[in-house]
C-alpha cells in the first residue's frame, strides 16, 4: 500500500505541476505599411513570397552560380556556425534529458578483515540498480529547455544569416572585379588609341607640321592611361583573393579568368514590410534570443520553490555468491527528497531581476534589428532608383563625349584645332565612360544589398522545431 500511495501522490503532483515565471508574448515591433522608396517598384507576387533558395540566380551569371554554390560547402565561416548550431542543439538535448529519471546499476565484491591474527577476512557481493528523478513541479527544467530551444533556434537563424552574408559578399566581390575588368578593357582600348593619336602626331611633327610640345602632350596622355590600366590589377588580385576566401580556397591557389559579363541588374520583387519580419535570419535570431531571455526568468523564479527529487533502489547482497540473487538477499528503497533555501542574502531575488533585465535588453535589440532592416531595405532602394536615373543620363553624356572626341580630333588633324582641344575631349570621355562603370558596379551593389536586405530566399518556418 505504501508504494501504491507514493504513485497516486507522485501522479496527483506531475497532474497538478506549473511553470512558473511568464509565458512568452512576442513583443511588437514598428512596421511600416509600405516602403517610402517603393515607389513604382514591382510588388511581389504569390510566387515570390516563396523559398528562392538559390536567389543569385536571377543574375543569370553561371561564373557566380558555380561560386556561390561553393560558399555553402567550403565557407570556414559557415562551418563554425554550422558547429555552433549543432552545440546548441545538443544543450536542448541534454536539457530534455533533464525531464527523465537517471538509472545506474552498480556491483561489486568487497573483502574485510580487522588485521588480528587467526581472524577470518569476510566477503560479501552485491548488485543493486538505483534511480533518481528530479521533479519539475515548477517548471525550471521545462524553462530552461524552453530557453535552449529557443536559442538553438536563434542559433540557425545566426547560421543562416552568415549564409547570407557570405553569399552576399561574394555576389558583390564578383560583380566587382567583372566591373574592374571593363575598366581594364576601357583603360587598354583607349591606350591603343592613344598610341594611334601619337603616331600621328610623330609622323606630322617629323615633316614639321606638329609641334614637339604636342608630341610630348601625347606621350603624356598614353602614358598616363596606361598607367591606370596597370594600377587595376591590385584591385583585381585583392578581389580575386577575397573570393577564393569566401569559396575556402587559399588566395595561391585560385583565379578566375578574364572574361566579357553581360550585367543583368533584375527587378527584385519586394513583399509588404511586415513580410521582412519573417524573411530576415538576423531578425528571426533577435525575436528567438527574446524567447530564450524570457524563458531564463521562469528559470531563475522556480529558485524560490523546494527541489524534490525521487530516489529508489532495489537490489541484492550475500555473502555467499551462489545465494546473491535470491529473494532472502534482496533489498529495497524508495522516497522523496526536499531541498529548499531558506536564505541566501536575496540572491535569488536578484538573479530574477537580472533575468527581467536582460529581457528587456533583448526586446530592445528586436525593436533595434527591425528598424535597421527597414533603413537597409529603404537605402538600397533608394539608390537603385536614383543610380538608374544617374546611369540613363551617363549614357547619353558617354555617346555625345565620343561624338565630341572624334570630332575635334578630326578638326586637329585638317589644322583647325590645337592638340589642347584634343587632350580636353579624350579626357571627358573617359572620365564619363569611368564614371558610367562605376555607376554600374554600384547598381549591381545596391541589387545585391537590397536581396541581402530582403533576407534572400529565407523564412522564418525553415527555423529548426528541436
Amino acid at each position: 500500500m505504501t508504494k501504491t500511495r507514493y504513485l497516486f501522490s507522485l501522479a496527483a503532483l506531475l497532474l497538478s505541476a506549473c511553470a512558473v515565471g511568464p509565458d512568452y508574448v512576442k513583443p511588437s515591433a514598428p512596421a511600416p505599411i509600405m516602403y517610402k522608396e517603393a515607389g513604382n517598384w514591382m510588388p511581389a507576387a504569390p510566387a515570390d513570397t516563396t523559398n528562392r533558395g538559390s536567389w543569385w540566380l536571377i543574375y543569370k551569371d553561371p561564373v557566380l552560380d558555380l561560386l556561390e554554390r561553393q560558399v555553402e560547402v567550403s565557407n570556414q565561416n559557415l562551418k563554425a556556425a554550422e558547429a555552433a548550431y549543432r552545440q546548441a542543439s545538443a544543450i536542448a538535448d541534454q536539457t530534455r534529458a533533464g525531464l527523465f529519471p537517471i538509472v545506474s546499476l552498480d556491483s561489486g565484491a568487497t573483502r574485510t578483515g580487522n588485521g588480528q591474527p587467526h581472524t577470518t577476512a569476510l566477503t560479501s557481493y552485491s548488485v543493486s540498480g538505483n534511480a533518481a528523478w528530479s521533479l519539475d513541479v515548477w517548471g525550471r527544467i521545462r524553462r530552461q529547455l524552453e530557453s535552449d530551444v529557443a536559442t538553438a533556434q536563434a542559433s540557425a537563424a545566426d547560421l543562416a544569416a552568415a549564409k547570407l552574408s557570405a553569399q552576399a559578399t561574394l555576389a558583390s566581390d564578383y560583380f566587382t572585379l567583372r566591373v574592374v575588368d571593363e575598366v581594364k578593357r576601357l583603360l587598354d582600348t583607349t591606350v591603343e588609341a592613344d598610341r594611334k593619336i601619337l603616331q600621328i602626331i610623330q609622323n606630322q611633327y617629323e615633316v614639321g607640321i606638329a609641334a614637339k610640345a604636342d608630341v610630348i602632350q601625347a606621350q603624356t596622355q598614353l602614358e598616363s592611361v596606361r598607367a591606370q590600366a596597370i594600377n587595376t590589377g591590385v584591385q583585381r588580385a585583392q578581389l580575386e583573393h577575397a573570393i577564393a576566401v569566401l569559396i575556402g580556397k587559399a588566395p595561391s591557389d585560385y583565379g578566375l579568368a578574364v572574361t566579357v559579363t553581360k550585367f543583368n541588374i533584375p527587378v527584385m520583387p519586394v513583399s509588404v514590410p511586415s513580410a521582412l519580419l519573417q524573411r530576415r535570419p538576423d531578425i528571426a535570431s533577435a525575436e528567438r534570443q527574446m524567447a530564450a531571455a524570457n524563458a531564463q526568468i521562469g528559470v531563475q523564479t522556480a529558485a524560490y520553490f523546494p527541489d524534490i527529487t525521487l530516489n529508489a533502489s532495489a537490489g541484492y547482497t550475500s555473502a555467499v555468491l551462489g545465494k546473491l540473487l535470491q529473494a532472502s538477499s534482496s533489498l529495497w528503497s524508495f522516497g522523496p527528497s526536499l531541498t529548499e533555501t531558506v536564505f541566501d542574502a536575496g540572491a535569488r531575488a536578484s538573479a530574477v531581476e537580472a533575468a527581467r533585465a536582460f529581457y528587456d535588453h533583448t526586446v530592445a535589440n528586436y525593436r533595434q534589428t527591425v528598424l535597421t532592416a527597414f533603413e537597409q531595405v529603404e537605402d538600397n532602394l533608394s539608390s537603385l532608383h536614383v543610380l538608374a536615373d544617374q546611369a540613363t543620363a551617363l549614357d547619353a553624356t558617354v555617346e555625345h563625349a565620343r561624338q565630341a572626341e572624334a570630332l575635334v580630333l578630326n578638326q586637329y588633324q585638317e589644322g583647325i584645332v590645337p592638340y589642347n582641344n584634343v587632350l580636353t575631349a579624350q579626357t571627358v570621355r573617359l572620365s564619363n565612360e569611368q564614371s558610367a562603370l562605376s555607376v554600374l558596379s554600384s547598381r549591381l551593389t545596391a541589387s545585391v544589398g537590397l536581396v541581402q536586405a530582403l533576407g534572400g530566399g529565407w523564412d522564418a518556418s525553415q527555423l529548426p522545431e528541436n
